[in-house]
């Protein structure tokens, strides 16, 4: 996928920055797609999940 310079910038987007590419599906076709670089969804999922887990370690 080609990503015009003005948009790489804009998003901070680094050659070798890697994606996660989240699909939304409606009726069997996709109809939207989302690009999150990895480490950004790592952090995400960890403030979702710490509060649940943190009970779980103690």
């Amino acid at each position: 996928m080609v990503l015009p310079r003005e948009l790489r910038e804009k998003a901070n987007i680094h050659p070798g920055d890697k994606f996660a590419v989240i699909c939304f599906e409606k009726k069997g076709a996709i109809y939207c797609f989302s690009l999150v670089k990895v480490g950004e969804l790592t952090e995400m999922v960890k403030d979702l999940l710490g509060p649940v887990m943190d009970p779980m370690e103690g």
